[in-house]
């Protein structure tokens, strides 16, 4: 893995200003993100990422924590112990020097150290999935990792608003799910694709049932996106 994010993200870490992250997937066009994006405080935060921290409780395990912006403000702000995981070097280099106490440098599938009250999937942190076959696996091992009444909570977004209207039953009934993608980014000369995930909410129950576990809508977002606590059944 090249890990361009986390060249991305240590960039701007190390020399702050008006650097952007390219984005872009299969089903979407070229879309430029500003790195301080990825280092915003809780003012700067959608309603979706604040209900998550306020609904945060107890031991935490941020997954996929990125530059640790999450990770900071429930351990400094609300004094809970938190452990911040990324998959990228350069995210978990950063999230440590900006002061989060305890971060891995792992993938989700291959962390098993210990159980938490709160595990916290922000910025579409079901993605990591990959695709659709990967959730029942991803959300079985979630599971392994919670305490008797322990949390997951993670956001994601419904993409079937990007098909033509006469179009989305036709994806809603597809072999492939509409909500599998191709997934890129691009900095300075680099550039990086991987799968993806976004996953509609009903699809996201049936998984989480099958894995034993309750779903609940909390929050719906502005873009079709949305807020789950999933909880042990």
């Amino acid at each position: 893995m090249e890990d361009l994010f986390g060249k991305a993200l240590l960039d701007y870490h190390q020399s702050p200003g008006k650097q952007q992250l390219l984005t872009w997937t299969s089903l979407t066009e070229e879309d430029p993100v500003p790195l301080a994006y990825f280092f915003r405080d809780y003012k700067e935060m959608p309603n979706i990422e604040q209900k998550a921290l306020a609904l945060s409780h107890g031991k935490v395990l941020d997954i996929g924590c990125g530059s640790g912006s999450h990770s900071l403000y429930l351990q400094n702000e609300k004094g809970f112990a938190v452990t911040a995981l990324d998959s990228s070097f350069g995210a978990a280099k950063i999230a440590k020097e900006r002061g989060v106490n305890h971060v891995f440098h792992q993938s989700i599938l291959d962390f098993n150290k210990g159980t938490f009250d709160t595990l916290l999937l922000m910025m579409n942190g079901l993605g990591v999935a990959k695709d659709f076959q990967g959730v029942l696996p991803l959300l079985q091992h979630l599971k392994t990792l919670l305490n008797p009444e322990g949390q997951i909570l993670l956001d994601s977004s419904d993409l079937i608003y990007l098909f033509e209207e006469e179009e989305q039953e036709d994806w809603r009934n597809a072999e492939t799910y509409y909500g599998e993608l191709e997934f890129g980014i691009g900095f300075k000369d680099e550039t990086e694709e991987f799968p993806w995930l976004y996953l509609d909410f009903e699809h996201l129950s049936q998984a989480a049932e099958l894995a034993g576990l309750n779903c609940e809508k909390i929050l719906d977002g502005p873009n079709y996106d949305y807020l789950a606590r999933l909880t042990i059944a």
